[in-house]
């Protein structure tokens, strides 16, 4: 199955990118409030660059006053499964998914687990990520505030950032 990830990221704005492995590549999505747990939540998703796969694997501090900067923790990571379908019922490729504007996918990971969409907007290339209905949907868990450290150091965003002084 394919890798995801989610690094939480204090640049200039504190936010989670959510990175699904597309094709031999990270496609990106930078959430600014986090997943939800609650489907009825909607969460703004403005796509990124794509990474490279080793970058799934990176817990630092980005230095300098360039784009990027700052501590970025290993939120959570795991491995996804694609559950986007025509019309037809057919499995649709996910990079064809992601280009038509609407991806779903299961995810199975540390913290996060259940099914997910990303639906392009329309306005402004922007996309929302929705948490689907089905047993690990949680609306009284703000996860986000819950489970704020590292899978990887252990660490939160505030106490990596504090090593690199």
């Amino acid at each position: 199955m394919p890798a995801f990830v989610i690094q939480l990221h204090d640049a200039r704005r504190l936010h989670y990118d959510v990175r699904l492995e597309v094709d031999g590549v990270l496609k990106s999505w930078a959430v600014p409030r986090g997943p939800s747990l609650d489907p009825v939540v909607k969460r703004l998703a403005v796509p990124t660059d794509d990474h490279a796969m080793e970058y799934a694997q990176y817990e630092g501090v980005h230095a300098g006053a360039r784009y990027g900067s700052g501590a970025v923790i290993i939120w959570d990571a795991g491995v996804y499964q694609n559950q986007t379908r025509d019309k037809a019922r057919k499995l649709v490729d996910p990079a064809d998914a992601i280009d038509r504007g609407h991806f779903r996918f299961a995810l199975q990971g540390v913290k996060l687990s259940g099914s997910w969409a990303f639906t392009r907007t329309g306005r402004d290339g922007d996309w929302l990520l929705v948490k689907v209905r089905d047993e690990a949907a949680d609306p009284l868990l703000d996860v986000t505030v819950a489970e704020p450290r590292s899978i990887v150091s252990g660490l939160t965003i505030e106490e990596l950032a504090a090593t690199a002084d």
